[in-house]
């Protein structure tokens, strides 16, 4: 695994970063929502360059999104700007969130993930190294979603497959 390090909290785990762009988690066993899960893989993709940010944290909330967002922030090239399309999730619409001056959020009308690129990425990374597992552990669930994650990246142009979307890029 590459780039696997401890964050700034000790319950975190940082994923192949400085890779840029869109969000949503992983629940227990399998990437799909985040509703009791022990782990949440939040990943960005950036389609149109074939690149992404992920973090794996222990939970699904305004912090681990703020979290998030800065690490997408660090990874936008210098004096670039993110657009980053997201559901209405409440961690992605919190007063609380802290929102970089290189990102902007751009939210999908309810009930309409199909719109979000980074929902076909889950189910790539799901079908392909998540599915049918059972998970020994905590850190087990952390090395197979560094293990996806960075697959997943050491693959610019299945990202780019997968991510674009012709209404989203002209």
């Amino acid at each position: 695994m590459k780039n696997q390090e401890a964050a700034s909290a000790p319950d975190q785990v940082r994923v192949d970063l400085g890779r840029g762009e869109p969000t949503a988690p992983i629940s227990f066993p399998l990437l799909t929502h985040c509703w009791a899960s022990p782990s949440t893989l939040s990943c960005s993709i950036c389609p149109a360059e074939g690149k992404g940010a992920a973090l794996v944290l222990p939970r699904c909330n305004t912090e681990g999104m703020t979290l998030h967002l800065a690490e997408i922030s660090a990874a936008v090239a210098p004096g670039a700007h993110a657009v980053l399309i997201l559901d209405q999730a409440g961690r992605h619409i919190s007063a609380g969130l802290v929102i970089p001056a290189n990102i902007t959020l751009r939210l999908l009308q309810a009930k309409c993930p199909e719109l979000n690129p980074v929902e076909n990425v889950w189910q790539f990374m799901r079908d392909n190294w998540l599915s049918n597992r059972i998970f020994k552990s905590y850190d087990d669930i952390l090395d197979h979603c560094c293990f996806a994650w960075n697959r997943l990246t050491d693959q610019p142009w299945r990202i780019m497959s997968i991510g674009l979307r012709q209404w989203a890029h002209g």
